[in-house]
């Protein structure tokens, strides 16, 4: 039922272009940024879990790098294949599949990106199994990115936006501060979907849980995701040389690291 509900979610190709559109342009530039510092080589062999509509596969198998994609989502592998057959770009392989039972062999990559399943698994065994998986498929040495969305994004957006003014969606904020799981039983896909907000603690323990090593945290806005226009600002480059550089000086200050929407956890397979 919660993957129904989640490819349900997905179905209305909310990913088609949600990393352009304003409240998610610096989520996705940051998410480059963070990941780029992880290609050490050329031709890296890059697995995309839970990789949406390919918006990072893409701008990666570019590169040159050779790019598999996984996602849950029937619809979004459709806007996969709809951009190859737009642009001629070819990822090396994209399937639908389980974050939680990957169909790859042992070893297989030198970069796991895991930026979705983990907010879409409220079951941490569940998480655990994914953390594991991505594990299994990396080469020794071999680096997981993986995104969580933090426990109060929803409170700091709610009242951001004033969605807290909905009954409904107060519940739901109650519910996420007390027990991490979101559940949208409304039709407003403003609400999000099924999905799990983590504290910084908890992603650090189901990574070692999972017998990765873990290495760090980082902010993946942070304190950006309060800034108005950043659309265009984004096309500023003195703006934006700026913003980065007091981004990437508090990215890892746990004092403020549950403020970003999004954190990325970095570890790798030992």
């Amino acid at each position: 039922m919660e993957r129904d509900k989640i490819k349900q979610f997905y179905s209305h190709e909310i990913e088609k272009s949600r990393l352009e559109l304003e409240a998610f342009k610096l989520e996705g530039l940051r998410t480059k940024e963070i990941i780029s510092r992880f290609l050490s080589k050329d031709k890296m062999r890059i697995a995309d879990i839970g990789g949406g509509a390919g918006y990072y596969a893409f701008w990666l198998q570019e590169k040159g790098h050779e790019v598999s994609l996984v996602d849950l989502s029937p619809k979004n592998i459709e806007l996969v294949n709809q951009h190859s057959r737009n642009t001629g770009i070819q990822l090396t392989r994209s399937e639908l599949g389980d974050a939680t039972d990957l169909n790859f062999e042992n070893e297989q990559f030198d970069l796991v990106l895991l930026l979705g399943p983990l907010y879409h698994l409220t079951d941490k065994k569940e998480r655990v199994k994914a953390l594991s998986e991505a594990k299994r498929i990396l080469k020794p040495g071999g680096v997981l990115l993986a995104a969580v969305i933090s426990r109060y994004a929803s409170l700091l957006d709610g009242f951001r936006r004033d969605l807290i003014t909905n009954d409904h969606f107060e519940k739901m904020l109650i519910d996420d501060l007390k027990t991490g799981i979101h559940l949208n039983e409304t039709d407003n896909l403003e609400y999000f979907t099924t999905a799990f907000l983590h504290t910084p603690s908890e992603i650090k323990s189901e990574i070692m849980e999972s017998g990765l090593k873990f290495e760090n945290l980082v902010a993946i806005e942070s304190f950006g995701w309060f800034i108005d226009d950043i659309k265009t600002k984004s096309k500023d480059s003195t703006y934006m040389n700026k913003l980065q550089k007091i981004l990437n000086l508090v990215e890892t200050n746990e004092d403020i690291m549950a403020i970003s929407p999004h954190i990325m956890a970095i570890a790798r397979n030992e």
